[in-house]
């Protein structure tokens, strides 16, 4: 018995409308179904759930590194940063990280959920940090 892959992920949102304009033309992801105060997306073959909940506090979300990362071509990391740019997105500084763990998009959506745009793999990362670790290892 074994978790099989990612099934979901579901965003909180205050306002749905605003919420789906902003995937559908800052990540360009595909409405599959909306109702009321629901809607889901294809972003990348993921499925992505947008439930509308006006009246609850926010605040906290601004002050995590909690994410969502999704994969991009090395070579589309330019054209994604124009593409936000163009529709309004706020890039965010992202975390120093070495050239071999690949670059970084972040920002956020409009309830202020972490997004990241990551052209790196869990191999590409973990090759960094085991090389960073045996050239602290061999200077100590």
């Amino acid at each position: 018995m074994r978790i099989q892959g990612l099934n979901h992920i579901t965003f909180s949102v205050s306002e749905l409308e605003r919420s789906l304009a902003f995937y559908e033309r800052a990540l360009k992801a595909k409405l599959l179904f909306r109702e009321d105060t629901t809607a889901y997306l294809d972003l990348g073959g993921i499925w992505i759930a947008l439930n509308e909940q006006r009246n609850i506090l926010r605040n906290e979300i601004y002050h995590s590194y909690t994410h969502t990362a999704f994969t991009i071509s090395p070579t589309d990391g330019e054209d994604w940063e124009a593409h936000l740019t163009k529709q309004g997105v706020s890039l965010l500084q992202g975390r120093e990280r070495s050239p071999e763990e690949g670059h970084s998009l972040y920002f956020t959506d409009p309830d202020g959920h972490l997004l990241e745009l990551h052209t790196g793999s869990l191999a590409q990362r973990l090759s960094a940090y085991n090389a960073k670790a045996a050239i602290e290892n061999s200077t100590a």
